[in-house]
């Protein structure tokens, strides 16, 4: 049995995670201005790609790590990953006038980042299944709402920051309380060692052919709730007109209802079954980027990424559920290689988008707009996992 201490280590780190996820591209504004560091939008597109790389390494890598080192080590190496990430950013405001050092830091501090993500989501995820391995659904959906309210503050808290002219506050505050969360763990034995290292025990060799309709979920689900994250400020603030604050909040207003849609999802899946809801998700991110594609202003911008985030909210974590739940002795490899095929889409997004909106030219709402053809297949994806019952 999982203490108390044990389980506020694992959902409060949940959290955290989430705000340091979302803190880079809440803070685009600060990294395209020419007030600020001045990147473009393909440079500010790269610099996700060191995240994503160190995210899926670390994602696929973290089953295996867990079986040799223990899941207690893999979840303090992300633990002291996402400081040494929050560290980088702040100190990266003291090179507002190097803007190619500047980059260079950063660069440093997204693989960090990276590399903190997939290990401590990985860990969080496996240890939210032992800890409840009798309400596994609702588990993960918990730990993924609560990620989902870190996500959701980061926007908030960097148009507060803004508004202080202080935006480096906000990485330290996150790089100190990550720290506080790193000894706290440090001291608990967090026991699931065990049922991680078996079901890591083969690796790639052990997965089932059903884990690639997974794999394919996650990976466009990925792209679709990237180019909200990532580029809703951007194109709220270039495009639409939106002030920067204003957009922060739209932003803010899709990981909200992220948050809320978990949350929801987990009260209501007892009475309806959580087949139905995965099933429609796709279906509804559909309309919402043709919703999106059309907003004009800053009301509109909020409802618009707010119905997103509501689409969005529960189909990763019920594809780690659902594949746990399916395959049990391969929980901890089904939960890494997931969150690695997940970060390859958003990997795609983040970095894709900016040539395309470049050098390329094309308007982000013509891009938001093809979203709805991306989500297609989505929803193919989604029947052909559900059709069976789990």
């Amino acid at each position: 049995m999982a203490s108390q201490t044990e389980i506020g280590v694992v959902y409060g780190g949940a959290i955290v995670q989430g705000l340091a996820l979302v803190t880079f591209p809440a803070a685009s504004s600060i990294f395209t201005s020419p007030d600020g560091f001045g990147f473009d939008s393909t440079r500010y597109g790269t610099m996700f790609v060191p995240q994503v790389v160190l995210a899926i390494s670390a994602s696929a890598l973290a089953p295996r790590l867990a079986r040799r080192l223990g899941l207690r080590r893999v979840l303090l190496a992300g633990f002291a990953s996402n400081v040494l990430s929050m560290t980088l950013l702040a100190a990266s405001a003291l090179l507002l006038g190097a803007h190619d050092i500047a980059f260079g830091v950063l660069l440093l501090a997204t693989a960090a980042l990276g590399f903190g993500f997939g290990a401590t989501v990985m860990a969080l995820n496996t240890y939210a299944e032992a800890f409840f391995p009798a309400t596994v659904d609702r588990a993960v959906l918990v730990l993924n709402a609560l990620l989902g309210v870190g996500t959701a503050l980061a926007p908030v808290l960097v148009a507060a920051v803004l508004a202080l002219g202080a935006w480096w506050l906000l990485p330290v505050v996150v790089a100190c309380v990550f720290g506080l969360i790193f000894v706290i763990a440090w001291k608990e034995p967090l026991r699931a060692e065990s049922a991680a290292g078996a079901a890591a025990a083969s690796g790639w060799t052990a997965l089932p052919p059903r884990f690639w309709l997974y794999a394919a979920a996650v990976f466009v689900y990925g792209i679709l709730e990237t180019l909200n994250g990532n580029w809703a400020i951007l194109y709220l603030s270039s495009e639409r007109g939106v002030p920067a604050r204003g957009a922060a909040f739209a932003l803010a207003a899709f990981w909200v209802m992220v948050t809320l849609g978990r949350v929801a999802i987990a009260m209501i899946s007892r009475l309806v079954d959580a087949r139905l809801i995965y099933a429609a998700l796709p279906i509804a991110l559909f309309l919402t980027f043709q919703v999106a594609a059309h907003v004009h202003e800053e009301t509109g911008g909020n409802i618009a990424f707010g119905l997103a985030g509501l689409a969005c909210s529960a189909f990763l974590p019920l594809s780690i559920s659902f594949g746990g739940r399916e395959y049990p002795e391969l929980s901890a490899v089904m939960a890494g290689e997931l969150i690695a095929f997940y970060q390859l889409g958003y990997g795609v997004a983040a970095f894709g988008i900016g040539p395309l909106h470049g050098p390329a030219g094309v308007a982000l709402a013509t891009i938001f707009a093809a979203g709805s053809l991306v989500a297609v297949p989505l929803v193919v994806i989604a029947y052909l996992i559900t059709r069976r019952r789990l």
